[in-house]
């Protein structure tokens, strides 16, 4: 499974990673050692027993071992080494900034504190630029297939202790979870000046973009790969420049797509989409950001333009100040 153990040569550079769960890049052997120094009983005898898991059959398949994984985070310092390793692997990617999405509720529902895992988290991103080069924001996922109170009384809570989160998101099951469920959510979070982004359209149909956008008023669209359907929207999303955060291994590994060669990718480039390449949830999926750029240039033979394109994309479609925008730009086109 380990596919990402030595790092790929980064394909280009600057990079922005906009679609990062930091729970989805806890490898398997940080889950061993924090289950150690933890004194918890994995159900796993060994690393290989625990990568063998790693097939999935959908979106479902994952979620179930990716939540289950999570009961070795206990304390700050188990959030704090997490995170460090992330931006450690994603400075070698080529990463330069980074909006790392961050679970709440699921560390809330196994009796872990808001501040347990926010402050293990934001401890190590405010001196991220300082330590891996690479500039960070916090953004507060919610879990789509739990209720909009449960989710509108982490938000107060997070406004609450001044929690430093630059926006919110919604990930987790996507069908039968539409955008519209979560309208009040959205619009608290447009109240209190945070920017928003939502997952839509990975498995869940393209009306769900339309909702996330018109019911939701969400800047960014996490996946969005099944806009492909519906010509419209994709002229529409054209026209506003709408970044679409795309994640091939991902969508690979949970059968959005049958194999990277079937990846709407290239279409999407063509159609003249703002597309940025993202990894997801590196540990699960086969690969960190490069890796999924390396594989794309093998399949897919992805040119040097589409790259730079594509990296461009990625920093662009980031919440970064226009300032550190302007400098990573400047460096991609020199």
């Amino acid at each position: 499974m380990n596919e990402s153990a030595v790092p790929a040569v980064p394909p280009i550079t600057p990079l922005a990673e906009l679609h990062l769960h930091i729970e989805g890049t806890l490898e398997p052997e940080l889950i061993f050692a924090l289950a150690g120094r933890n004194g918890i009983e994995l159900p796993y005898a060994d690393l290989d027993e625990l990568r063998a898991r790693y097939e999935f059959t959908d979106l479902q398949s994952f979620l179930d071992l990716y939540y289950a994984n999570m009961a070795v985070l206990r304390t700050e310092e188990d959030f704090a080494d997490m995170t460090r390793a992330y931006l450690s692997r994603a400075a070698a990617a080529g990463v330069r900034h980074a909006e790392i999405m961050l679970d709440p509720q699921a560390h809330l529902s196994r009796g872990v504190s808001l501040g347990t895992c926010v402050n293990g988290v934001a401890s190590v991103l405010a001196s991220s630029q300082e330590e891996f080069g690479i500039s960070t924001l916090l953004i507060a996922a919610f879990l789509r297939d739990l209720s909009e109170e449960s989710a509108l009384e982490v938000l107060e809570a997070l406004l609450a202790m001044n929690a430093p989160i630059a926006g919110i998101g919604l990930d987790s099951a996507e069908v039968g979870n539409p955008p519209t469920k979560f309208e009040r959510l959205f619009a608290r979070a447009s109240e209190a000046g945070l920017r928003k982004i939502a997952h839509a359209g990975e498995e869940g149909p393209p009306s769900y973009i339309i909702e996330a956008l018109d019911v939701l008023g969400v800047e960014r669209i996490d996946h969005g790969i099944r806009c492909m359907e519906d010509p419209e929207l994709v002229e529409r999303l054209v026209a506003d420049r709408i970044p679409l955060t795309v994640c091939p291994l991902s969508n690979v590994r949970l059968r959005a797509v049958d194999t990277l060669a079937d990846h709407p990718l290239p279409a999407m480039l063509a159609a003249g989409l703002n597309v940025s390449v993202n990894s997801d949830d590196p540990a699960y999926f086969g690969g960190y950001v490069d890796d999924n750029f390396t594989q794309l240039e093998s399949v897919m033979g992805l040119s040097e333009f589409d790259r730079v394109r594509l990296a461009a994309n990625s920093i662009g479609s980031s919440f970064a100040t226009e300032e550190r925008k302007a400098e990573l730009l400047a460096e991609l086109s020199g």
